[in-house]
């Protein structure tokens, strides 16, 4: 059973940092579903927003600690996505002015 790619690729990881990568080396970065593995990352940002992904590289990102008061909890962890765009292509999150 295919996955909607909508569910696999969650929204764009927007840095400064990503920013000076998408610049440089063409990458781009989303958060992406804990369970989704590379192949289906790839195939949903392929679909998604009609571009030819070279590689995907993946990272689990776990759950800063924070405290209010007495009180500690964490943030929910999260999977990150390091996706490498054919040269030419690319994928604009914001309109040009």
């Amino acid at each position: 059973m295919k996955r909607d790619p909508r569910t696999i690729v969650l929204e764009p990881v927007i840095t400064e940092k990503t920013a000076r990568a998408k610049e440089q080396n063409n990458t781009v970065v989303f958060a992406v579903a804990r369970d989704a593995n590379k192949i289906e990352i790839g195939k949903a940002i392929e679909e998604l927003f009609s571009v030819t992904v070279l590689g995907v590289r993946t990272m689990s990102v776990s759950g800063k600690l924070k405290r209010l008061g007495r009180f500690e909890g964490r943030r929910a962890g999260w999977k990150k996505a390091i996706v490498t765009l054919k040269e030419g292509d690319s994928i604009e999150f914001f309109e040009h002015a």
